[in-house]
C-alpha cells in the first residue's frame, strides 16, 4: 500500500507524542508512513524526501520539531505539499517551536497545531484529504459524530453525581 501522508519528526523522541496522529491514521484507514529526519542534523536526508515526496505519492505531511523546530518551514520551503507542523516541547514549554513554525514567511505556509497536538495534526490531514474522497469523508463524519456522542454521554455521567450543595 502506497503512503499518501508522511509523519516526519526531529528524533524518535518525539515518538510518544505523535503516535496520536498514527493511530488516528490507521483509524480512519489512510496509509501512512513514519520518519526521523533532522534539519540540522540530516539536511541532505530533508532535502531528498521533501523534494521527493509528491513524486512518490504522498498527498499532506505532518512534520514535527521541538526547540528551534526547523524542519517543518524547511521541508514546507521544498514542496507544494500541504505541510502540518507540531510543535513539540522540548525547552521552553514547547513555546519556542510552536512561534518558529507559526511564524513562517509568507509564501512558505505551515499549518501548525498547538503544542504536542498531533492528534489534531492528523485529522487536519484527514480533512485536507477527504475533500476528494467521499468514502474517507464518510469515516471523518462519523468520527465528529462519536465525539458529539462522547460529550453527550459525559454530561449524562455528570448529571448523576451527587455533592451536598450540588443543584441540577
Amino acid at each position: 500500500m502506497t503512503p499518501i501522508v508522511s509523519i516526519i519528526m526531529g528524533s524518535t523522541s518525539d515518538l510518544p507524542v505523535m503516535e496520536k496522529a498514527a493511530k488516528f491514521l490507521d483509524e480512519m484507514q489512510v496509509p501512512f508512513e513514519m520518519h526521523a529526519l533532522s534539519a540540522h542534523r540530516t539536511p541532505a536526508e530533508v532535502e531528498a524526501f521533501a523534494k521527493n515526496a509528491k513524486g512518490r505519492g504522498i498527498k499532506v505531511i505532518i512534520a514535527a520539531a521541538g526547540m528551534a523546530a526547523h524542519l517543518c518551514g524547511v521541508i514546507a520551503s521544498m514542496t507544494t505539499l500541504p505541510v502540518i507542523g507540531v510543535p513539540i516541547n522540548a525547552s521552553l514549554d514547547g513555546m519556542d517551536a510552536l512561534l518558529a513554525i507559526v511564524q513562517m514567511p509568507p509564501g512558505i505556509p505551515v499549518a501548525t497545531v498547538g503544542i504536542n497536538g498531533s492528534l489534531n495534526a492528523g485529522i487536519l490531514a484527514v480533512q485536507m484529504l477527504a475533500v476528494g474522497d467521499d468514502k474517507l469523508q464518510e469515516k471523518l463524519d462519523q468520527y465528529k459524530e462519536d465525539l458529539k456522542k462522547k460529550i453527550i454521554q459525559a454530561n449524562e455521567d455528570l448529571a448523576k453525581v451527587s455533592y451536598t450543595y450540588k443543584t441540577n
